[in-house]
C-alpha cells in the first residue's frame, strides 16, 4: 500500500466524495451496502485454461481456443482451489464459484459424462460450505469424442443425442444437490458448440433436434429454490462460422416458452451489438436472465473483462433498470497469458467497479430531466457525472471490505506466482 491508497488517505477521499455526492442526493454508503450484496460467479476454468480434470482429449474442441503459455496454471483440484481463494482475498464482497461438469473428482476411476452424480462433487461442494460460496454449474458439451463433428444435442445419431441427453439430466441434479447443500439455487447453464462451418440447406431440422433434446433435459420438475435453468445463445464459433444451432433467436423463444433463464454473453454476438440494450427487452418477457460478462476482440475471443464502455453500459442497465435481483452476473474469459489468479481478479474488480459506479449516479435526476423533455440537461449531467469521484467511493469500499486498495494487489498476486505458481 502507498501512502496515497492508507487507511487514513482513503478515508479522507471518501467523505470528500461522500460530501460532493450528496449534493446530488446520492448516499454513498447506501450505495456501498447494495454492492456488498451482489455476487458475481467466477467461472473455474479461467485458472487451467478450459482444462478439466478428465484428461480425456488433448484438444478442447467447441470452436473453444485458449492462447498463451503462461506458467503456473492449475492442474489438480486443490491447486485450482487454492488459486481461486488467492484471487478472492482481493475482490471485494461475497461471491460464487462457476463450475464445468468436466471439473468432476472421479478419483482413479474415468465416470462417462451421463453418468456422473453429486457425489462426484462433494469436493467442492464442502470447499464451498467452508467458504460460504455458492456454485453454478454447466454441463460439458465439448471436449469428447461424442462432440468431435460439432454436433451435441442436435446430433442427427440418435445414440449420440441420447447420450448428451442424458448428460443434461445429470447436471440438473448436480446442481441440485450443489443448491441444496449450500442454501442457494445454483444456475445450471445449458451451451452447446452445435454448428456448421459452411452454409446448411437445412436449418429446421437440427433446431428441432435441439428443442426436443431440451425438453427431454427438463422434463423433470426441480425446485427453483434448488437448481434453476438457463439457456445460452451463440452467433458464431470456430469451425461454426455459417450456421449455429442455438442462435439467439432460438434460445430467446425456448426460454420465453418454456420459463428458463436466458444467458446473454458479451461475446456471442455481432461486434457491433451489445448485450446492455438486450437487457430491459429480454427482462419484459422473461423473470431472470444469467449474464456471462466478457470482452470479445474482433471475435469471441474472451479476452479478460476491463472497465469498457459497454461494461459500464452494463452495470448501468442493470441499476437503472433495477435489475440487480433479477439477474445473475457471471464471467467468462480465458486468457493464458498472463497471470490466471491476475486474470480473475482484474475482471471481477472491473465489473464490480461498473456497479460501484452505476450505484452512485443521479438516477432519479436523470430520470426527472428526461421525462421533462430537458435532454440538454441530461446530457451535460452524464458528462459531469464521468469525473465525479467514484474512485474515492471505490477504494473505500476495498478498504472496509478488507481487500487490497489501489494496485496494491498486484505485489500479493506476484508473491503467490513466486511462492506457488512458479513451482508448479
Amino acid at each position: 500500500m502507498t501512502m496515497f491508497d492508507s487507511p487514513k488517505n482513503v478515508e479522507q477521499a471518501y467523505a470528500l466524495a461522500q460530501d460532493r455526492y450528496a449534493t446530488l442526493g446520492i448516499d454513498t454508503d447506501a450505495a456501498l451496502a447494495r454492492l456488498a450484496t451482489i455476487p458475481i460467479s467466477l467461472h473455474c476454468w479461467q485458472g487451467d485454461d478450459v482444462g478439466g480434470f478428465e484428461n480425456l482429449v488433448d484438444e478442447i474442441g467447441g470452436g473453444l481456443a485458449v492462447t498463451g503459455n503462461y506458467p503456473g496454471k492449475a492442474r489438480t483440484p486443490d491447486e485450482l482451489r487454492s488459486d481461486f481463494e488467492m484471487a478472492l482475498s482481493a475482490i471485494p464482497g461475497k461471491h460464487r464459484l462457476n463450475l464445468h461438469a468436466s471439473y468432476a473428482e472421479t478419483g482413479a476411476q474415468p465416470v462417462e459424462r451421463n453418468e456422473l452424480e453429486p457425489a462426484h462433487f462433494l469436493g467442492w461442494i464442502d470447499w464451498a460450505k467452508e467458504k460460504g460460496l455458492g456454485l453454478d454449474f454447466n454441463p460439458t458439451y465439448f471436449a469428447h469424442e461424442k462432440a468431435d463433428d460439432g454436433f451435441t444435442l442436435a446430433h442427427p445419431d440418435a445414440g449420440i443425442r441420447q447420450f448428451w441427453i442424458e448428460h443434461g439430466i445429470a447436471c440438473r441434479k448436480v446442481g441440485a444437490a450443489m443448491g441444496k447443500a449450500l442454501g442457494s439455487p445454483c444456475v445450471t447453464n445449458v451451451w452447446i458448440p452445435d454448428g456448421s462451418k459452411d452454409t446448411p440447406v437445412d436449418r429446421r431440422t437440427p433446431r428441432q433436434r435441439l428443442a426436443d433434446s431440451l425438453d427431454a433435459i427438463f422434463a423433470e420438475p426441480i425446485d427453483p429454490k434448488l437448481n434453476l435453468d438457463a439457456v445460452e445463445a451463440k452467433l458464431f464459433g470456430l469451425g461454426s462460422e455459417s450456421y449455429v444451432v442455438g442462435s439467439h433467436e432460438f434460445y430467446l423463444g425456448y426460454a420465453i416458452k418454456n420459463q428458463k433463464l436466458l444467458c446473454l454473453d458479451a461475446g456471442h454476438f455481432h461486434p457491433t451489438e451489445v448485450i446492455s440494450d438486450k437487457i430491459s427487452s429480454c427482462l419484459m418477457w422473461l423473470d431472470e436472465l444469467l449474464l456471462h460478462v466478457s470482452r470479445g476482440v474482433r471475435w469471441d475471443s474472451d479476452h479478460v473483462v476491463t472497465l469498457t464502455d459497454e461494461l459500464q453500459a452494463i452495470g448501468q442497465e442493470l441499476v437503472r433498470g433495477d435489475y440487480l435481483d433479477r439477474v445473475h452476473i457471471g464471467l467468462d474469459f480465458f486468457d493464458a497469458s498472463i497471470n490466471r489468479v491476475a486474470a480473475w481478479v482484474i475482471g471481477s474488480r472491473s465489473m464490480l467497479k461498473s456497479l460501484c459506479m452505476a450505484l452512485v449516479e443521479p438516477i432519479e435526476m436523470l430520470r426527472k430531466l428526461e421525462n421533462e423533455g430537458d435532454y440538454t440537461s441530461r446530457l451535460a449531467m452524464l458528462e459531469e457525472i464521468k469525473t465525479m469521484p467514484a474512485g474515492a467511493v471505490w477504494n473505500y469500499y476495498c478498504l472496509k471490505a478488507g481487500v487490497p486498495v489501489g494496485q496494491a494487489w498486484i505485489e500479493d498476486i506476484k508473491q503467490y506466482e513466486a511462492d506457488v505458481l512458479a513451482k508448479r
